[in-house]
């Protein structure tokens, strides 16, 4: 017997709805034209309910990076479920999908990072890679090295301990982990390095954290955490060679190094995995989610170093830690047929070129009055608008610029990320040129028009 399910979108878009949205401004929310229901998907295009076709410049939320759709993972998907729909990987129990899957992510990720723990999301993969360095410290008699250092500008989910891990700004009115974060100043060189080179500031930034680290006592810090490139942030590329000397900086004080590559992993800047071949620096763990499924399903991944493995995992010791879904066979299916599709059709290996062009394209709109500056990398790019080019001067929130030229952007037929005075775009990784420079032109067009109104 089959079962009709009333997904109609009657009634979606008025102020009487049930859904509680995600970081979003709910009292906005209650008005009859303030939502966007998109209702199908397919390549690098999202319908509204009103029919328009929109290029998902946003890739869903930095996730779908194989694009909408996709008949491989949702038959492999399907086909799970109808062989093991759903068992636990407590105690001694375990299935074929999610050990196929982390075996697959050990050989992808870097160096001697062996071991995989899922869960769901990018905030619960950095929960765990917290939690994980407590209890090896713990076990490795040093109760007192439970510090995390983050840094101003981050973003590293919206849990208690994630939240606090990430950029004070996201939690305003909020509580969140209290005395565990140390925030180290932002490495944007554009707003933070005013009068020096870019050099000069990478040499600040070091002497910045090592001061810190001096001043907490190395003895008391467990871990490092950075994104690649800081994304919810703002956009923010660190100084050339960053990431590879703060790594040596953290292993000269035995402190643990996460790469947080939530949003970069999976082809985003070309490759698998950006901490070692774009950024150089070995971490000792990884964590990741979005691309690792293409968004197809919820799952993310810690992925841990064999040495942290084997202090966990010794005699006496218990893992208590875990989440009911962890390494769901559905979600695991979708990640492995995720891969396979990409590395089947060199998704990374284009990226290095397309996401060039995109880039490029991109960096070409700093000719515009409004734009201050255009930064990222590849498909993970960011355009910030100010009032006064040469004085840096930003927009007021009440002036809400990037939500201007967003709803100009969809007028024209793409979806944008308004975030405060900056635009971000993280589209589907399957464009072509035509595409790439369609997304060029509507934004031009957008930002010409919101700039003559002002």
């Amino acid at each position: 017997m089959s079962l009709t399910i009333d997904t109609s979108t009657d009634g979606v878009l008025t102020a009487d709805t049930h859904l509680v949205q995600s970081f979003a401004d709910l009292n906005a929310l209650k008005q009859n034209d303030a939502r966007t229901a998109i209702v199908g998907a397919k390549g690098a295009y999202v319908t509204d309910s009103e029919g328009n076709d929109m290029i998902d410049g946003i890739g869903g939320l930095w996730c779908v990076n194989v694009g909408h759709g996709r008949s491989e993972i949702i038959d492999a998907i399907t086909d799970q479920l109808n062989t093991l729909d759903y068992y636990s990987t407590f105690y001694n129990f375990t299935h074929p999908t999610a050990a196929a899957l982390a075996k697959k992510i050990s050989e992808l990720a870097p160096g001697h990072l062996n071991a995989v723990h899922f869960g769901n999301s990018g905030s619960v993969a950095n929960d765990t890679a917290i939690r994980v360095l407590h209890h090896y410290n713990n076990r490795l008699g040093r109760p007192n090295k439970k510090l995390i250092l983050a840094r101003e500008g981050a973003y590293h989910g919206s849990t208690h301990l994630a939240m606090a891990m990430t950029t004070p700004a996201y939690s305003d009115g909020w509580d969140k982990a209290e005395g565990l974060v140390h925030h180290l100043r932002c490495p944007h060189h554009w707003r933070e390095g005013e009068g020096l080179t870019e050099a000069e500031f990478l040499a600040e930034l070091l002497k910045e954290a090592k001061d810190r680290i001096e001043s907490l006592g190395a003895e008391n810090i467990a871990c490092f955490i950075a994104e690649p490139i800081q994304g919810a942030g703002g956009l923010i590329v660190p100084p050339e060679g960053y990431h590879r000397l703060m790594g040596d900086l953290m292993k000269s004080y035995d402190i643990k190094y996460i790469t947080d590559e939530v949003v970069t992993a999976f082809g985003r800047l070309g490759h698998f995995f950006a901490s070692k071949d774009v950024f150089g620096v070995q971490p000792d763990i990884i964590t990741t989610a979005k691309g690792l499924t293409s968004g197809y399903q919820p799952l993310s991944a810690t992925i841990i170093s064999d040495e942290i493995h084997e202090v966990i995992s010794g005699e006496g010791a218990m893992f208590l830690h875990g989440m009911t879904y962890s390494g769901h066979p559905a979600a695991s299916a979708a990640a492995l047929a995720n891969i396979a599709l990409m590395e089947k059709e060199e998704i990374p290996q284009r990226v290095q070129v397309t996401g060039k062009r995109f880039e490029g394209n991109l960096r070409d709109l700093a000719d515009l009055d409004i734009v201050g500056e255009v930064r990222g990398s590849h498909f993970m790019m960011g355009i910030e608008f100010v009032k006064n080019k040469e004085k840096k001067t930003p927009f007021t929130p009440e002036d809400q610029i990037g939500l201007k030229i967003a709803r100009a952007c969809q007028n024209r037929g793409l979806v944008a990320r308004p975030l405060g005075n900056i635009l971000i775009l993280s589209p589907t990784l399957i464009m072509n040129e035509e595409m790439i420079d369609k997304i060029a032109e509507i934004l031009r067009e957008s930002i010409q028009e919101v700039q003559d109104a002002l």
